[in-house]
């Protein structure tokens, strides 16, 4: 046991009781806890967090099946009428699923949300590979394979962002979902080879076994940073224990106005981008012919490329400003697109670049909606809050392009509704205006940096 020395300054003359008395008056023993700030960097040999980005990034890559659909629909509609349903319902189901999924990794961790999200997307490819029925595809696609793509995108961005700074939201973001949208770039040729060789419901056999095998295995490597993570700033060394979080139950959110401005211009956003996604292949038919699948592939990276690049310039230049530049681009691109497809200046070329640029601006609404989640509302109930965020995207995809495909009939071609998604698109640009000054006014967290020692 150490000794503890006590300077008593009495007088003397005291009597020796008194001194004593006086002494252990003024000196009361307390266990004293120190809070020293230790690195994060000190307390583990390696940050997990570039592997939980490249399995969310290789989750994603599977889960975006569900963008090659339009490879798939032209041998589907020989099964059955209004082929574009099974699409349609997976896209609700999808949204849906996330506010499920998003719960459940919040709660059991991102692992277990991916592994169910991998079986239920192998489960319904192959209930679709054993039926020619059109409630069979709208079960087995729509519904199960909606759902868990559902389950697996919501368990890919979460423990991703969480590794890393609020100053590398964006790109994180844009990185893990950029497999999503990349996928139809070996989904397409593949699906064009196993269609072409073995017919469509051995194609989607081989398929559903492939994502079960694939998304069970990466699944094993998601993770969630441990409790305290504090995540190091972007260009220092290490970050003290000081941290406020604003971590709002969705509760909390949803008495927010920010939360329904965001809602609205996703389901314009995304509605507006999966109404051409989804038809691609059939429009570039008219003029490439067997190759139309160049367009698809052309579009996907289109699309990866606007989640990556929009994710850096929203960390530099603030995410309201990025959404509204990009709104505003995707509605003129949709206001040239009638002249583009059917005009008499229309070409394989020029069918290409509308679709690259159209799948750019569009990618860029799934790495920027994520970001402005955790800018406003944290991410302790991270999961949670971007699932219903993301219900927009569901709502949005079901209504317009079921309205496409109604506009269509009624017309004869896309026109109407590219025209309409124009209107729609700049609606939100004017929306996204109202987020401008909460960038700078409503900071979510502060945090304190020191070099490490």
């Amino acid at each position: 046991m150490s000794r503890v020395a006590i300077s008593i300054n009495h007088k003397s003359k005291w009597p020796l009781n008194h001194r004593l008395n006086a002494a252990t008056a003024s000196y009361s023993p307390q266990i004293l806890v120190k809070t020293v700030d230790v690195p994060f960097a000190m307390q583990s040999i390696r940050n997990p967090g570039f592997q939980v980005v490249v399995a969310g990034l290789g989750i994603n890559l599977a889960l975006g099946i569900l963008y090659a659909y339009s490879m798939l629909a032209p041998e589907i509609s020989q099964l059955f009428p209004s082929s574009g349903d099974p699409y349609a319902t997976a896209c609700l189901a999808f949204a849906l699923s996330m506010i499920v999924g998003g719960k459940m990794q919040d709660r059991f961790g991102p692992s277990l949300t991916a592994l169910l999200g991998g079986l239920l997307v192998g489960a319904g490819f192959l209930v679709c590979s054993q039926t020619s029925t059109y409630w069979g595809w709208v079960i087995g696609f729509g519904m199960l394979t909606g759902s868990g793509i559902g389950f697996g995108y919501s368990a890919a961005t979460p423990p991703a962002l969480k590794w890393f700074s609020p100053a590398k939201t964006g790109l994180i973001a844009g990185i893990v979902v950029s497999g999503f949208g990349i996928a139809p770039v070996y989904l397409a040729p593949v699906c064009q080879y196993l269609l072409g060789r073995f017919g469509l419901h051995t194609t989607m056999m081989l398929l559903g076994i492939a994502f079960i095998l694939i998304v069970s295995m990466l699944s094993l490597l998601l993770r969630n940073p441990p409790t305290g993570y504090i995540p190091a700033p972007s260009g220092s060394g290490a970050v003290t224990a000081k941290k406020t979080w604003v971590d709002a139950p969705p509760g909390q959110m949803l008495r927010d106005r920010r939360f329904y401005v965001l809602w609205l211009i996703f389901f314009v956003g995304a509605g507006a981008g999966l109404m051409v996604i989804g038809s691609i292949a059939g429009i570039a038919k008219q003029s490439m012919g067997e190759m139309a699948f160049v367009a698809v592939a052309v579009m996907a990276v289109g699309n990866a490329a606007g989640r990556i690049v929009a994710g850096i310039l929203s960390d530099k230049i603030g995410r309201a400003t990025t959404l509204i530049l990009l709104l505003a681009a995707q509605s003129l691109l949709m206001f040239a697109a009638p002249r583009v497809v059917t005009g008499p200046d229309s070409g394989a070329l020029l069918v290409t670049l509308l679709a690259t640029f159209i799948g750019f601006n569009y990618g860029s609404n799934l790495s920027l909606f994520p970001s402005f989640i955790k800018d406003y509302w944290g991410t302790g109930n991270y999961g949670t809050n971007y699932g219903i965020l993301f219900s927009a995207w569901g709502v949005g995809a079901f209504v317009l392009v079921k309205l496409s495909s109604l506009l269509k009939t009624m017309h004869g071609d896309m026109g109407s509704s590219f025209v309409l998604a124009g209107i729609l698109l700049l609606i939100g640009a004017v929306l996204a205006i109202s987020l401008l000054p909460l960038k700078e006014t409503e900071p979510v967290y502060t945090e304190e940096a020191q070099p490490s020692p």
